[in-house]
């Protein structure tokens, strides 16, 4: 015990990550060597990462957690790794954006915004500063959350990307956002979107009232195994779902959504049509 540093978990993230990493061990009896042996890292690396000298990863999370026997409880590493790594973002989106990168078929609906996948960066940044000025995030977190929108887009585009069909609202191609040059630049890029090959893109107009099933956002996830997964979030929180009845409920309102649309070729139409009446 003659080399135990001193830890102190109120110096930051990666600090607390440290002590409740530590505090976890020897809650089991085990040196730093025992489970570096458990996990395949070295001493060296727990220790440095118990003092904070080394950021914590994900896969030394996850295999922490296998030994230590916390994955999937209030305890778990991976759970506060993704705390530091996405604290800026709605609990459950983390979540959700893992199912996603491995999603075959992925279904959206927006209100209000463009989706975050069809964003470009100049929107995305637009909408992450306007946060930073209300003061509920930092300019560093609006940042982080444009560079973890990026992320997404990557992953994305590969060679067998997902089919992505998206429904928006009316309200998100009229609603400016960042000036002009920025929302015609986004909407050019939704022009382009339509034309994908992997790509459906529908305009919920006004006119439908009363008959838009869905006032919140709603994605819908196929993957590759035909399962689904849904998400659904409010101002406050993100739900991730995978209860067969309630997906299928869901998926029963997107398609009636759906039915309710402009066809693609009328959604594109009116995106043009915004576009070109912008000054």
């Amino acid at each position: 015990m003659v080399n135990r540093k001193e830890l102190h978990p109120e110096d930051g993230p990666r600090a607390a990550y440290g002590a409740h990493l530590r505090r976890l061990r020897e809650r089991r009896g085990w040196t730093q060597d025992e489970l570096a042996a458990q996990t395949g890292y070295s001493s060296q690396h727990v220790s440095a990462v118990e003092t904070a000298r080394k950021p914590p990863t994900l896969p030394f999370s996850r295999e922490a957690d296998q030994a230590l026997g916390t994955a999937g409880t209030a305890d778990s590493l991976e759970r506060l790794w993704n705390e530091i790594r996405y604290g800026s973002l709605l609990e459950g989106f983390p979540e959700y954006v893992g199912y996603e990168g491995r999603a075959v078929e992925i279904r959206l609906f927006q209100v209000g915004i463009i989706p975050g996948l069809l964003q470009t960066a100049e929107y995305a940044q637009a909408l992450a500063n306007s946060h930073v000025r209300r003061g509920s995030i930092t300019q560093q977190q609006a940042d982080e959350r444009v560079a973890f929108l990026t992320e997404r887009q990557a992953a994305l585009v590969k060679d067998r990307p997902p089919m992505l069909l998206v429904v928006m609202d009316e309200s998100c191609i009229r609603r400016p956002v960042g000036g002009s040059a920025v929302m015609n630049a986004q909407l050019e890029r939704l022009a382009e979107f339509a034309e994908l090959p992997n790509s459906m893109l529908q305009v919920a107009p006004y006119e439908i009232g009363e008959r838009r099933p869905f006032d919140l956002p709603v994605n819908l996830l196929t993957l590759a195994d035909r399962s689904m997964v849904a998400y659904t979030e409010t101002h406050a929180q993100g739900y991730v779902e995978r209860e067969r009845t309630a997906v299928a409920s869901l998926l029963t309102g997107y398609h009636q959504l759906q039915a309710e649309c402009l066809s693609q070729a009328d959604s594109v139409a009116m995106v043009e049509k915004v576009r070109k009446g912008m000054p």
